[in-house]
């Protein structure tokens, strides 16, 4: 098997952990940080899903930060949560300082000198500083959003960024994600796609399976 030319990582939940937010949440909204977080992070993804498809000349597409904050709303009535605005605010603002995975770092240091960028539904007004302020930052060539495709994952014009960016076919690349339903998104473009299944789920039926399946982002060096 041919080593990929160049990796391209998702960021939320794959090099980021989007539930370090979780101990923060437990602060603002006691007994509930942890529930709230996963409710969260689940709208926050249909959202990005169901803003695609009903985008239209009258209905434009919603940027990433508009929805983190739909979502975070959505979960707090949910839960009925005593969350007042400055807490809401301070919630919003985490998700510039989320905790990068203790295996991302070793792993992006190993893939040198290999262009590692990342590709993500976030704007570049939330990935900048969380990739800058993080450990992670020398070792990240540059990083793309969806803002660029008008729409989000699994867009095939959202893969298609990479594509044109780095200059190199589908096959080149391998796109790591530790999503399964991105993971499938990538592997029906036609990248080499990584799985980090992290919590051990099924494979999704509806795409083409991941080339690879891995636990931890550590195995990803065995493609260097």
């Amino acid at each position: 098997m041919n080593p990929p030319r160049a990796f391209v990582f998702d960021a939320y939940g794959t090099l980021f952990d989007v539930h370090s937010i979780a101990m923060l949440a437990e602060t603002l909204v006691p007994t509930q940080g942890g529930v709230l977080s996963r409710i969260w992070r689940t709208k926050q993804l249909e959202y990005t899903w169901l803003s695609s498809l009903m985008i239209s000349p009258s209905r434009p597409r919603e940027d990433f930060a508009a929805i983190t904050a739909q979502a975070l709303d959505y979960a707090v009535a949910q839960l009925m949560a005593p969350l007042d605005a400055a807490g809401r605010q301070q919630l919003l603002d985490a998700y510039r300082h989320l905790a990068p995975f203790p295996d991302a770092h070793d792993a992006l240091v190993a893939l040198a000198p290999r262009p590692r960028w990342i590709l993500s539904n976030g704007t570049l007004a939330m990935l900048e500083p969380l990739v800058r302020d993080s450990p992670l930052a020398a070792h990240i060539d540059g990083i793309l959003s969806v803002d660029d495709a008008g729409i989000y994952k699994p867009s095939p014009r959202v893969y298609q960024l990479a594509v044109d960016r780095l200059r190199l076919a589908p096959a080149d690349i391998a796109f790591v994600s530790s999503n399964g339903w991105d993971a499938a998104g990538a592997a029906a473009f036609g990248f080499r796609s990584v799985w980090i299944n992290r919590q051990g789920e099924p494979v999704e039926r509806h795409a083409p399976a991941p080339e690879l399946i891995f636990g931890s982002l550590s195995h990803v060096t065995a493609l260097a």
